[in-house]
């Protein structure tokens, strides 16, 4: 079978590949397309994919295109993980929010807003060349805001486009071991949109074991949420809530951390990937080598200023394990290959699931996946206060979502006006004003 992948310059791309190396199924991936704009971070990016598969029989063969025509004709799969305006267009996103006193993280509030305005008219052209190039195959949208790319890229692949996050996943495991239970054998019952979700039970054999945990404080503080959050806040709640979250029930401090820091996380990360893509450039770089520390020193500042808003220290190595979305996309793509019927929490339509959403609407919940792709299963309705925000959201979403397919500026604004973390008008005004001076990708907004 043949997987491209869209934005195939990109840094966590040898996840990807790392976890096909050891996929030994029948009729696994036997090739590998890269795609991406940027030919110098391609030849980086398949440097470190041939360090990987050294002395790995079998390994997946790897071919490098410029040409996006060329990558989809013949795909099987295909990923879709580009970044609209790279790193410099994140890192502007946080720097014009933080100048409001407003969130800017890359899928939440602002900076969320200003990513999807720039990214969802090239998947949206992604996706149609798919349904005319590549109309059998399955679509993987790795490419954030998670939840609202899908669901631009759904009007035209309809449910053969599929989003995935790894955060959920990360949760529930953690949730799992400080349980003392197996994260492989836990049932998790979680719910809403991408980065605004809830776990709200982990069923080991039969039993919710949630309310255990919600009962011991000391339990609570022992993973990654429960610091963040503090554990009497999630006893209010009764549920675990996303680690996103943390920046609507914490945004103040949130903001204030952002503006008080030395970088923003986009700047951080642009001048780390510079360095590292630098480095590859010289013939004697050992690659794998020079991937793996800059890796390294990614994850361990994920989420950084959040955790040091909530005094939560650093993360705990069983936070650092890799396992993520890499997993989640080959897990997905052996369950529709070979008819493996499996349940994954997956960014997909939703049709009945939510009552207070239409059905077109892609909510973040777990999914049945066989050879007919990914269902979403029925769940519990939403505690009044998460259908608020879930609704809200939406709702901002929608109207990026028109505002990209219209281009109108109008209705740009009323999305940053709308969204729960931008309380002004006056402000979103200015927002829409300062982003489409910063990016050309917006010129098209009148």
């Amino acid at each position: 079978m043949r997987l491209t992948i869209l934005g195939g310059g990109g840094f966590r791309m040898p996840l990807v590949y790392g976890a096909l190396l050891g996929d030994h199924a029948d009729g696994r991936i036997t090739q590998v397309v890269l795609h991406d704009l940027d030919a110098g971070r391609l030849a980086a990016i398949a440097r470190v994919l041939a360090d990987q598969a050294a002395g790995v029989p079998d390994a997946p063969r790897v071919t490098v295109t410029t040409d996006l025509d060329e990558a989809l004709r013949g795909a099987d799969f295909v990923f879709s993980a580009i970044r609209v305006g790279g790193l410099e267009g994140r890192a502007a996103d946080e720097r014009i929010a933080l100048a409001e006193g407003v969130l800017g993280q890359e899928t939440v509030g602002a900076g969320g807003i200003a990513y999807g305005l720039r990214t969802v008219p090239v998947a949206v052209d992604i996706a149609r060349r798919i349904a005319r190039l590549a109309p059998d195959a399955w679509v993987i949208n790795f490419t954030n805001p998670a939840g609202l790319v899908t669901e631009a890229m759904a009007r035209h692949l309809g449910d053969r486009v599929i989003g995935i996050c790894d955060s959920p996943v990360g949760l529930g495991r953690r949730v799992a071991r400080a349980l003392g239970a197996d994260p492989d054998s836990a049932r998790i019952d979680y719910v809403g949109l991408n980065h605004l979700g809830w776990l709200r039970g982990l069923r080991v054999d039969g039993r919710d074991e949630l309310p255990r945990l919600l009962a011991d404080p000391e339990l609570l503080g022992s993973f990654e949420e429960g610091k963040l959050f503090g554990p009497e806040w999630l006893q209010s709640l009764g549920a675990i809530p996303n680690e996103y979250l943390h920046y609507y029930y914490y945004n103040r401090e949130a903001v204030r951390a952002y503006q008080d820091a030395r970088q923003t996380r986009g700047a951080f990360l642009h001048e780390q990937q510079a360095r590292f893509y630098a480095q590859m450039e010289r013939p004697d770089a050992p690659a794998l080598t020079t991937w793996d520390r800059t890796r390294a020193e990614r994850e361990a500042t994920y989420m950084a200023h959040n955790r040091e808003a909530a005094g939560a220290g650093e993360r705990d190595a069983c936070d650092l394990e890799s396992g993520g979305y890499e997993k989640v996309a080959l897990a997905l793509m052996r369950a529709i290959a070979h008819n493996q019927r499996t349940t994954l929490i997956l960014n997909v339509r939703n049709r009945t699931t939510l009552s207070v959403l239409d059905a077109e609407a892609v909510i973040e919940v777990p999914c049945l996946v066989d050879a007919n792709g990914a269902q979403p299963v029925s769940v519990a309705p939403l505690p009044l206060h998460a259908t608020g925000l879930v609704t809200s959201v939406k709702a901002v979403e929608r109207c990026v979502l028109e505002a990209s397919e219209s281009g109108s500026r109008t209705t740009a604004v009323q999305a940053f006006a709308l969204h729960p973390l931008i309380d002004s008008v006056t402000v979103a005004r200015r927002l829409v004003d300062d982003y489409t001076s910063a990016h050309p990708g917006l010129a098209y907004l009148k």
